[in-house]
């Protein structure tokens, strides 16, 4: 049934990575010298002023979050079949916890591009990564249940 609250979980979670690939990640300002690293799905990219002095392609954090994203919606469409809803949620896991990964990893190229010692800020779109993970093992967490709650009335039968 796909009224049921781990659609919900499941439909929070593919909203929230399809939205990290629209939202920054990570970003390092220094106003004194006009210096600006900027971290989003797409691209990592540091300017200084108008100019762009480096741009480095992140399109393999873009890639994972999609994929992750179309994974939460066939988990969704799945209802019928609830061990093959756990499985994709396990999948799903995983590429959310690469997609971290990714990002944790570009995010270090960008602190090395300018004064160490200033700290960037996290964006938006750092969070959606772990709310959608929240949300994919609390659907996980709900698809066991009712699948426990079948199991049981099999064996009343």
């Amino acid at each position: 049934m796909i009224q049921r609250i781990q659609s919900i979980f499941l439909a929070i979670s593919a909203i929230a990575m399809f939205a990290m690939l629209f939202l920054p990640l990570w970003q390092k300002y220094n106003p004194e010298t006009e210096q600006r690293a900027l971290l989003t799905a797409i691209e990592l990219s540091y300017t200084e002023g108008d100019e762009v002095k480096q741009h480095v392609y992140t399109f393999y954090i873009a890639i994972m979050a999609f994929v992750s994203s179309i994974i939460s919606v066939g988990s969704l469409f799945s209802y019928h079949n609830r061990m093959k809803q756990m499985k994709l949620n396990m999948i799903n896991s995983l590429v959310m916890a690469i997609t971290i990964g990714l990002t944790i990893y570009f995010l270090f190229e960008g602190e090395k591009m300018f004064e160490v010692s200033k700290q960037g800020q996290w964006g938006y779109g750092f969070f959606c990564v772990p709310i959608a993970l929240f949300c994919n093992s609390i659907a996980n967490r709900f698809i066991r249940k009712d699948e426990k709650l079948v199991r049981s009335a099999d064996r009343l039968r």
